[in-house]
């Protein structure tokens, strides 16, 4: 988004896995987000353990123009990894960019909207279990959803 002579870049982070999966799920949210929202930079960060970095996409987002970068947390509640870890990764990666802004957000859990979307996943999974959908993007091939458990 743009007003005036600022440009902000959307950083959306995650904790990182050593699991290709989990790392791909990002980019799959990445891509979500990018076709809803108002912003034509967005970039996938993982914190620790996979690439690309919050330092790498921070560069990719002044790169692509940004003089002011939004870090938003794709954790659900306040902890270490917010109140140090990535708050300091963004310092670190800002501190290579003098005049560029950022700005780390609160975590998902704190938004009103997650009420709906807690319903939504058990509306989804309750639908894929009891026989009415298919699997989730996220169990699909666990078989963790094909069956009630005892």
């Amino acid at each position: 988004m743009t007003d005036g002579q600022t440009k902000t870049g959307i950083l959306i982070v995650d904790h990182g896995s050593r699991r290709a999966e989990s790392n791909n799920m990002l980019l799959q949210v990445v891509g979500l987000y990018t076709q809803t929202c108002e912003y034509s930079i967005v970039e996938p960060a993982h914190m620790e353990l996979a690439e690309p970095t919050i330092a790498m996409a921070f560069d990719r987002c002044v790169e692509r123009g940004a003089n002011r970068v939004v870090v938003m947390p794709y954790f659900l509640l306040p902890g270490k990894h917010w109140h140090q870890d990535i708050p300091q990764l963004s310092r670190d990666a800002a501190a290579k960019h003098p005049g560029v802004q950022f700005l780390v957000t609160a975590p998902l859990g704190l938004s009103s909207l997650m009420p709906k979307v807690i319903d939504a996943r058990i509306d989804e999974c309750l639908s894929c279990v009891n026989g009415y959908s298919p699997d989730c993007d996220v169990c699909r091939g666990s078989e963790r959803c094909l069956h009630w458990q005892h």
